[in-house]
């Protein structure tokens, strides 16, 4: 072996256990993103669908006669 490849081997022994240590932060962090982006599309969709179909629904009006109230309240 050259004397270059043995220094490079060194150097990848020596930074070895920083690289592992990253490639787990790195993989943990997908675990807990990737299911976040997931559930945050997922609501969001499910939020639209029920706004959407709230809209289209025929909204129905209700007649309310409040005389017999107004005339209690005016008879104290």
């Amino acid at each position: 072996m050259s004397q270059a490849k043995v220094d490079r081997y060194k150097e990848e022994k020596k930074n070895r256990k920083r690289e592992v240590q990253k490639t787990k932060r790195q993989q943990r962090l997908v675990k807990v993103i990737v299911p976040i982006i997931v559930i945050v599309i997922a609501a969001w969709i499910i939020y639209s669908g029920v706004t959407f179909y709230q809209e289209q629904r025929p909204v129905s009006e209700v007649q309310v006669d409040l005389s017999a109230i107004s005339d209690y309240m005016g008879g104290l």
